[in-house]
């Protein structure tokens, strides 16, 4: 096991030569069990962004997420009695499994916090590592909490997810690859939820190419970092909201704020539906299954939040997904595109009715997806009868010129039918 360099006394105040000496010496220890992620020029964000635009892929790094690099650097510079103890760690997923899976790389046990509402699969896949799992806490703040409690009580290592200098210059190996893979690079967009991901990545490319651009994104409902780093002070969210739960974080780390109010150059935030239309857009236009926590740098750049970017790597952090919820994005997605559309119609109940609307569906070409059909209640007027029938289009505005094409041969369409 190579020894780490010593630390610095305040970590966060290191200096960039002794920061990269660390972060290059993490990046040999952990070579042998991690890999080294492609970074691939994407032509739909780079014309939908007008930048050119590489997307460095952590969502193929084994676990699916870029967090295996910080939990094995750290797990790997523990004494062999500081492991033989155990590892304690709080995470929503991503984490966990990475700090399972160096746990069982090193032959240590791991018991991991999860908050109550974390995907079953994200559950699954860590103990599927090996790792024991202990559901408490509604969120990754009160599992943390109760995390600290139980690595005390046994006397075991806490992993820390993002406030620990060796988990974080794990993380800074990213940087190390994406110099080396992208000649010319203006601006690097990527995601944050307490930090460690863009701290590591902030020493290690502010030591090789200080005029890169960094810029760090949050999700608007859990963004404690974009709110610190524009107060230039801790700030914290108390109940942070996003769909992303990878980075529903509510405070920044202790070690990580300093790094990135002293590195980084500007943080942004992305609303929900941008996530879920780049998650949407990296699916289907680039073939990436993303997570929507490892998309906010995406969104950032198709949304216009990161102007006078030229040649920009946005960082895909992770791609640890719940298949339930890729169905749910894709159908709002494809509704959002016009390429779904609810046609709501009110008819006399009367035999032929809906046979003749979906005459005039199939002549315009339209796939039915699905039809509801209401009868009883109050709200259906006596003898009619609502239909909602979901359409799949041809074209984006096709589902207006269908509806037309109804009211013209003399059915009721609703924009609102009250259910």
């Amino acid at each position: 096991m190579s020894e780490a360099p010593p630390m610095s006394e305040t970590y966060a105040e290191i200096a960039l030569p002794a920061a990269l000496e660390r972060i290059r010496a993490a990046a040999e220890r952990i070579r042998p069990h991690v890999r080294r992620t492609p970074t691939v020029y994407s032509y739909t964000f780079s014309e939908s962004s007008g930048a050119e635009v590489w997307l460095k892929l952590e969502n193929l790094q084994r676990t699916g997420s870029f967090k295996l690099r910080g939990a094995l650097n750290k797990i790997l510079l523990l004494e062999p009695a500081e492991r033989a103890r155990g590892l304690v760690a709080a995470s929503a997923g991503n984490h966990a499994q990475g700090v399972a899976l160096a746990a069982k790389i090193c032959g240590a046990s791991a018991t991991i916090v999860m908050p109550a509402g974390t995907p079953l699969n994200k559950v699954q896949r860590t103990e599927g590592y090996g790792a024991t799992v202990v559901m408490q806490g509604e969120n990754y703040d009160q599992s943390q909490a109760a995390a600290r409690e139980l690595a005390l009580q046994r006397g075991a290592t806490l992993v820390h997810p993002f406030d620990d200098p060796h988990v974080i210059e794990g993380q800074g190996t990213i940087a190390l690859e994406i110099l080396d893979e992208v000649p010319g690079l203006d601006t690097l967009v990527v995601p944050i939820g307490g930090g460690g991901l863009i701290g590591g990545i902030a020493l290690a490319l502010k030591a090789l190419a200080p005029g890169v651009r960094l810029v760090g994104v949050q999700a608007s409902g859990a963004a404690p970092m974009v709110r610190s780093f524009r107060a230039r002070a801790r700030e914290t969210v108390e109940s942070p909201r996003t769909f992303a739960d990878g980075i529903r974080v509510g405070t920044p780390g202790a070690h990580t704020l300093p790094l990135v109010l002293r590195l980084v150059d500007e943080c942004v935030t992305v609303e929900e539906p941008e996530i879920a239309e780049a998650v949407f857009q990296t699916l289907e236009m680039s073939k990436i299954v993303a997570e929507p926590a490892g998309v906010v740098a995406i969104a950032a750049l198709v949304a216009g939040k990161v102007p006078a970017a030229k040649n920009v790597v946005a960082l895909v952090s992770g791609g640890n997904v719940d298949l339930n919820l890729v169905a749910r994005i894709i159908e709002n997605g494809l509704a959002q595109a016009g390429r779904y559309h609810l046609v709501r119609l009110r008819l006399p109940d009367a035999p032929g009715q809906l046979s003749s609307v979906l005459a005039l569906l199939s002549e315009a070409q339209c796939n039915v997806l699905d039809v509801q059909h209401y009868r009883a209640g109050w709200k259906v007027p006596l003898g009619a009868v609502d239909v909602e029938i979901l359409i799949e289009t041809r074209r984006a505005d096709q589902g207006s010129e269908v509806e037309r094409s109804l009211a013209r041969h003399g059915f009721v369409v609703h924009a609102h039918v009250n259910r």
